[in-house]
């Protein structure tokens, strides 16, 4: 009887170790299940919010559109040596102009 009491022996305490495992594992899980009911609930959030600025940034695209305002577009400033553009010439006051002007 000495040589099964033993076996039985290790059997029960694999049990207890089991039994302890599957304790620390349920209540891993009913961790992991709040977490990713949290992380559900703040990607519901944030897919809300995202649709929402969507909706406010699709309001002021046609806002622009109906108002046909044009955004002014950046030009790199000119360097300081460069020529005038031909129109920007042609409005400066010349000498012969202000000439011209005198009675």
């Amino acid at each position: 009887m000495a040589d099964l009491s033993l076996p039985i022996d290790q059997i029960a305490e694999r049990v207890e170790q089991l039994l302890a495992r599957h304790a620390d594992l349920q209540q891993t899980h009913r961790r992991l299940v709040e977490e990713n009911a949290r992380l559900v609930r703040e990607r519901d959030s944030l897919q809300s919010r995202l649709r929402a600025s969507r909706a406010r940034a699709d309001a002021l695209l046609d806002r622009l559109e109906a108002a046909r305002v044009e955004l002014p577009r950046f030009v790199a400033p000119a360097p300081a040596d460069a020529p005038l553009p031909d129109d920007a010439q042609d409005t400066a006051p010349t000498a012969t102009a202000q000439e011209g002007a005198r009675p």
